[in-house]
């Protein structure tokens, strides 16, 4: 069920971004950003009392956009054109949201190392929360594919942070992908991530995405986002799509030519399919996830710390559903 909090603070709505930021981008990225981004577009801020914001998705049926703050153990809607307000609280330190193909939300809880869906009565189904003999770490980001299969990173954030859940020894052989099937079987279907975070599908589901957001043994961070053929529920092919220039790449999305964003260290970074870079959308520090939305599936929306930013976009998010 839903929980209610005290009355969110007041929308603020403040361009960050015009022509004088993306314009330069867009020249250096041989005009290739201007197919996704109008140089004259402007970011606004919908949202700026956050700690760590994450997990956006766009909810057609509430004609909103509902985000986790993590750090602050809640969730929060937006309304198109309205006013923050709160959706739970307290929310688990839930993190990844998504939906499935009857538009109920999943969601990734780190502190009760769940994913559950939200029926429409409000009440909450367990669709995972052990592997094997032992519980899940920390469930991050999920996405649903067109057979109704569920897809989910867990790394180890929400045990070993104690501002994103609760410290707890693992119970797991390492930090996994899971793909749990229709006919409610989990199975771990790439192991050899150190800390798998975001996760997304290419257009016609042939691809998986995934962001590798840990550490090597030897300390060094591999900054990369990875590749993965995709067929029967199965993963093989595993190579290197993209390399990240700052920070680690944290939350994934795809739009319907099959351009791959990244929440980086220093903004929105954007690929081709082939993995030739567009460009990136600037943000003050690091941003966590993206998701595209609005009446026309056309509004990207940027998580970037305690904020949450909105800019028009050219293209169409892939998947979305509702």
């Amino acid at each position: 069920m839903n929980h209610r909090a005290s009355p969110a603070r007041g929308l603020t709505r403040r361009p960050l971004l015009g022509l004088a930021l993306l314009a330069p981008l867009a020249a250096r990225a041989g005009n290739a950003l201007s197919v996704v981004i109008d140089p004259d577009a402007r970011v606004e801020t919908l949202y700026a009392e956050g700690q760590w914001c994450e997990g956006p998705v766009w909810i057609p049926a509430l004609n909103s956009l509902v985000f986790s703050d993590v750090r602050r153990n809640r969730m929060i809607r937006i309304p198109d054109g309205g006013r923050p307000e709160p959706f739970r609280d307290p929310s688990e330190n839930a993190n990844g949201n998504t939906l499935d193909a009857q538009g109920r939300l999943i969601t990734c809880q780190h502190r009760t190392g769940r994913v559950v869906r939200a029926e429409a009565d409000g009440a909450f189904t367990v669709l995972a929360e052990r592997h094997g003999t032992g519980r899940l770490n920390s469930p991050n980001d999920v996405v649903v594919a067109t057979d109704g299969a569920v897809w989910f990173t867990d790394p180890t954030f929400g045990i070993s942070v104690p501002s994103e859940g609760e410290p707890r020894a693992s119970e797991q052989a390492g930090s996994f992908v899971y793909r749990l099937a229709p006919d409610g079987t989990l199975t771990a279907v790439a192991t050899n991530f150190h800390e798998p975070n975001g996760l997304a599908f290419s257009p016609d589901e042939r691809i998986l995405y995934v962001a590798e957001a840990g550490k090597r043994p030897d300390g060094s961070a591999p900054r990369t986002i990875h590749a993965l053929d995709v067929s029967d529920g199965r993963l093989s092919n595993e190579r290197v799509f993209a390399r990240v220039e700052n920070g680690i790449p944290d939350g994934l999305k795809v739009d319907s030519d099959g351009r791959v964003y990244a929440g980086t260290g220093d903004g929105v970074r954007i690929w081709n399919a082939d993995g030739s870079p567009v460009g990136r959308i600037p943000t003050d520090g690091p941003c966590a996830n993206i998701a595209f939305g609005g009446p026309d599936g056309r509004r990207l929306y940027i998580c970037a710390g305690p904020k949450v930013l909105a800019v028009e976009t050219r293209v169409r998010g892939a998947g979305l559903r509702g």
